[in-house]
């Protein structure tokens, strides 16, 4: 296996996540069918500004929270 193609085993609010390349933070959201609008992210206990999620690369052992809000009454 190619280690620039190895999967990245990451923890996505306490489950462990394989994904394939170098995802973003927004591949990931993506990825898990997320709306970027509605979600707030934690990369190994710091907040990813919205902004760069695009540009925030994730790495193998990488721990995230998402918290996905949900209009409602």
């Amino acid at each position: 296996m190619d280690v620039l193609t190895a999967p990245l085993t990451l923890t996505v609010n306490g489950e462990s996540l394989l994904l394939d390349g170098t995802p973003s933070v927004a591949a990931l959201i993506a990825h898990l069918k997320l709306d970027t609008r509605k979600v707030a992210v934690e990369l190994n206990r710091e907040i990813v500004p919205r902004s760069t999620y695009a540009t925030t690369t994730l790495k193998s052992g990488d721990v995230l929270e998402i918290v996905h809000f949900i209009g409602g009454g």
